[in-house]
């Protein structure tokens, strides 16, 4: 349910769609990381130096006269540490086991358990429409998939990723119920201080492993703090003010459509036609779940 003016929803839809294409290249950037880095320690690389990056954007701009209260951080650090040290947690390591195929369609699954956390909460009910958008939705990823090379499956990768789907699912009930009033930026930071603290505590079973990363490695930690971290959250943020969770969550279906785009431009693939229809079969769905009948 869309639950603000029809400009202001307009805008809301436009950034958690701007966070999805920017989080679609993620997986394929954490997965080449992963290759010199354990999966704590690039949680904690990444989120530090997005905390730093924020803390001076909160720190010298206007914002710095307007922080939550002792209480009101206290609140938004919890959910940090639900949406950023927990979940993030679980997708490096479920990246790093579960095929790219399996990844995809655990993630398109996410709507579904953050719509039955609504209900079971009380918070909304059930529209067929919504529902039906987003099986839909769901449908459209595993065409999407169908093309793809299966790697060796990982049993295991695939319930860490379905356990982050959870987390995920968890975190946008939760962060919907920050009444600090703060802007999106200032939670934003304080949500990534408190995940970058539980990372820090996380990498630190990770000692042995540590080593000095290649250049590249590092330009992937700075892409994955500066975009996927900062701008990526601040839009997503933002959006998930004018929207219901499960409609926010039903818009990142776009994220494997988009990854196969990225895919082609950066990549040189080449899509099939039915990855081309489950784009389209995607796309739809997602159009479905924004819509909900109102009751008098």
């Amino acid at each position: 349910m869309i639950t603000e003016s029809p400009a202001r929803a307009g805008f809301s839809v436009a950034a958690v769609l701007g966070a999805a294409l920017i989080w679609s290249s993620s997986f394929a950037v954490t997965k080449v990381a992963l290759a010199e880095v354990p999966p704590m320690t690039l949680g904690a690389l990444r989120f530090v130096l997005a905390a730093l990056i924020l803390g001076v954007a909160v720190h010298t701009g206007p914002d710095r006269r307007r922080l939550p209260s002792p209480r009101q951080r206290l609140f938004i650090g919890a959910a940090g540490l639900l949406g950023i040290t927990a979940y993030f947690a679980l997708e490096n390591v479920g990246v790093d086991l579960a095929t790219a195929s399996d990844a995809t369609l655990i993630v398109a699954s996410y709507p579904i358990m953050t719509l039955v956390l609504e209900v079971l909460a009380g918070r909304t009910a059930v529209s067929p429409v919504r529902l039906t958008g987003m099986l839909v939705a769901i449908a459209g990823v595993w065409l999407v998939v169908q093309g793809q090379q299966r790697g060796e499956h990982s049993l295991w990768g695939d319930l860490i990723l379905i356990a982050g789907g959870l987390v995920w699912a968890v975190y946008n009930i939760l962060a919907r119920r920050d009444g600090s009033g703060a802007s999106p930026i200032v939670v934003t930071y304080y949500q990534t201080l408190a995940g970058a603290g539980g990372f820090v505590l996380l990498s630190l079973s990770e000692v042995d492993r540590w080593s000095v990363p290649g250049g590249g490695t590092v330009l992937r930690i700075g892409f994955l703090a500066g975009l996927c971290s900062v701008a990526a959250f601040l839009l997503y943020n933002h959006g998930l003010r004018g929207l219901e969770p499960s409609v926010a969550v039903n818009l990142l279906n776009i994220v494997p459509v988009a990854g196969l785009g990225w895919a082609v431009l950066l990549a040189g693939e080449r899509l099939t036609l039915v990855q081309v229809l489950g784009g389209a079969v995607v796309i739809a769905g997602v159009t479905l779940g924004l819509h909900r009948k109102r009751t008098g």
